[in-house]
């Protein structure tokens, strides 16, 4: 069984919309051997659902979210094959939670296309932003996740 984890700060919006995708492409390519979960580096939101906004930019993409908030604890090292944080303040929140720099901790926009061409590997948090920010995220991080199952899963 692979063990993927998308990590953000709060747990609402990137993360779990990340979690929601990963797991519709995986059932839509009948990848069944694969479970994933989401977590937040704060532990502001803990036990909320997600943010409206990334439950309905879901739905407008026939996927649905069942998640409640939590946040990063140093055993998720362990126990996940592939940890995606969103930004680099997740990933250096991920370090400084565990101490160390695991081999298995990643951005997920490292999988985007182009990317040799971009030095911008951040999922811009939209949580303070509109409508249009969430649609944004959503289609980069489903061309991010789609090459990642791609190239280490199929």
């Amino acid at each position: 069984m692979t063990k993927v984890l998308f990590v953000c700060l709060g747990n609402i919006c990137r993360s779990p919309l990340a979690e929601a995708i990963f797991d519709h492409k995986c059932k839509l390519k009948r990848l069944t051997e694969i479970s994933s979960d989401s977590a937040g580096t704060g532990a502001y939101h803990m036990g909320n659902q997600p943010d409206p906004r990334t439950i309905q930019v879901a739905r407008e993409n026939n996927i649905y979210i069942h998640h409640k908030a939590r946040q990063f604890r140093e055993e998720d090292c362990t126990e996940f094959d592939y940890i995606f944080a969103m930004d680099e303040s997740n990933y250096e929140n991920i370090i400084a939670t565990i101490g160390y720099k695991p081999d298995h901790l990643l951005l997920l926009r490292k999988f985007e296309f182009n990317s040799s061409q971009n030095d911008d590997f951040n999922v811009p948090d939209p949580y303070y932003g509109g409508d249009d920010g969430f649609k944004d995220i959503f289609d980069m991080m489903s061309i991010s996740i789609e090459n990642f199952i791609e190239a280490k899963l199929k």
